[in-house]
This record gives C-alpha cells, sequence and structure tokens, in this order.
C-alpha cells in the first residue's frame, strides 16, 4: 500500500483545484535518474486500464502494476524548508538513493 499524508493530499488537492480539467495524481517509478530509478508524480484525467486506482481522503492517485510494486509501503509527504518545497518519497524498498531525493535503488 502507498499513503500519502493528510498535508500531501491537501497540496495536491489544491493544485487539482486549480487544475480542473485533471481529477487525480499519478505516481509512478521510471527506469532513468542518477541511482537507477526515479519518481515522477503527474495529474491526470483518468487511470489507464492495468493502473492500482486508490483513494485517499477524497483524492484519487494512479498507480501502474510495475511502479505499485516498488512503491509498496513507501510514504509521500509535502514538506516546506527554508531550501524550498517539495513532495518527499520514504520508500522501505529504496536499497540506495542519491543526494537529490528524486532517485533511488531497488
Amino acid at each position: 500500500m502507498i499513503e500519502l499524508t493528510p498535508v500531501a493530499i491537501d497540496k495536491v488537492k489544491s493544485i487539482l483545484a486549480q487544475r480542473k480539467e485533471e481529477s487525480g495524481l499519478r505516481i509512478m517509478v521510471n527506469a532513468g535518474g542518477c541511482s537507477g530509478l526515479s519518481y515522477q508524480m503527474t495529474l491526470e484525467q483518468q487511470p489507464q486500464a492495468d493502473d492500482e486506482v486508490l483513494e485517499m481522503d477524497g483524492l484519487k492517485v494512479f498507480v501502474d502494476l510495475q511502479s505499485f510494486a516498488l512503491l509498496d509501503g513507501a510514504k509521500v509527504d509535502y514538506v516546506e524548508g527554508p531550501d524550498g518545497s517539495g513532495f518527499k518519497f520514504d520508500n522501505p524498498n529504496e536499497t540506495s538513493s542519491c543526494d537529490c531525493g528524486e532517485c533511488f535503488e531497488a
């Protein structure tokens, strides 16, 4: 299971409210990046045929099956600080990660 914190859910809902054409959040893992895999989040209108669709406090989250396996148990938060703001992944499937926080190895 993938978990978004209440702060992350509120942030995505706020972004979706501004962009009325999208209805959900896609979270995926792509090959590439400095550690071999990278996280990606996009807004989309609807899920694909092979997606797992999660409902989190009224937010639809779309995850393809390959990414779902790599994200099982992950927690996504939205953080703000002096160095900027953004979404942060805490993924127990990571065996190593880089300093950017967007790339990892599983």
